[in-house]
This record gives C-alpha cells, sequence and structure tokens, in this order.
C-alpha cells in the first residue's frame, strides 16, 4: 500500500473534531509495580503489562496519529494510564480485590524475569496458584471506582 494510500485511510477513520472541553473518562487504566524494582525493571514490567490491556481490550485504544507532514504512527491508549508502587502486600491484596471485583487484569511475576519468549512467561504462570503468584506488577482496567477500590494502599509511582 502506497504512503498516500495509507494516509488517506488514517484520515478517514481519524475524528477531526477539535472541542476544548475536557475529556473525563468513565474507566481507568492502572499498573500497579511493586516497590523494590530496579529501573529497568519498572519499564520493562509496564510495557508488558500494558500491552497486555491493549490487545485484550482493543476499545482502549485511539485512532492513528497523523503529523504535519503526512507521516502515520500506531495508535495509542486513548485514555491516560496511571502507574503506581507498593510493597509485594499492596500487590497481593490489589491483585485480590481486582479478581473480586471482575476487573479486567494483566500479570507479571518475578518469574518472567528467567524467561525470554511468550510461550515459557505462560507456563511459568501457569505454574503457580493465583494466591501463590510471586507478583512484581499488575495492570488493571474498569469503573474508575473500581480500580480505586482495589488499588487502595498504593501510591503514585515517583
Amino acid at each position: 500500500m502506497s504512503t498516500m494510500s495509507t494516509m488517506s485511510t488514517a484520515t478517514s477513520t481519524m475524528s477531526t473534531a477539535t472541542s476544548t472541553e475536557p475529556v473525563r473518562f468513565d474507566t481507568k487504566i492502572a499498573v500497579l509495580l511493586r516497590e523494590d524494582l530496579e529501573p529497568w525493571q519498572r519499564l520493562n514490567v509496564t510495557a508488558f503489562l500494558v500491552s497486555g490491556l491493549g490487545t485484550a481490550l482493543p476499545e482502549l485504544i485511539g485512532e492513528p496519529y497523523l503529523d504535519a507532514d503526512g507521516t502515520l504512527y500506531h495508535p495509542m491508549f486513548r485514555q491516560p494510564v496511571l502507574v503506581l508502587e507498593g510493597a509485594a502486600e499492596t500487590l497481593a491484596a490489589a491483585h485480590r480485590r481486582a479478581l473480586t471485583r471482575s476487573l479486567r487484569t494483566a500479570v507479571f511475576t518475578a518469574d518472567l524475569f528467567t524467561t525470554n519468549n511468550d510461550r515459557d512467561n505462560r507456563a511459568a504462570v501457569r505454574a503457580v496458584p493465583t494466591d501463590a503468584l510471586d507478583l512484581v506488577g499488575l495492570a488493571l482496567h474498569g469503573p474508575r471506582n473500581a480500580v480505586d477500590k482495589a488499588l487502595k494502599g498504593a501510591r503514585m509511582h515517583p
């Protein structure tokens, strides 16, 4: 497909509304990281976790980006992602609360730092019961109030 046809396809699906009213979302996307992670681990875990939400919940993805020169860029989430941190106990409690509230979640366990592919990642999670997962990260999406309640005790990432 040519750049021009790609550009016109993207342009035809992109909104041209330029409202100045603030956008308020009924839902929230949040990532909770274990506070003892190294900086590279925090970034890695966050990237993996949000990729899980974006693929499972396509309605969270906005429209493609297009710059003034007509260069097309991939779409991203249509709403902000909050990044929080907490102790291992905070993470475990948030995971339990998220599950009881039927929130959509993605998990990253300490075991995943020793694997290098999706098949082994899934096997590492599958081998451990829910309550025994050594969580280092959790991403969730759902109604704002339910997400806030699930994340009780967590604090904003610095």
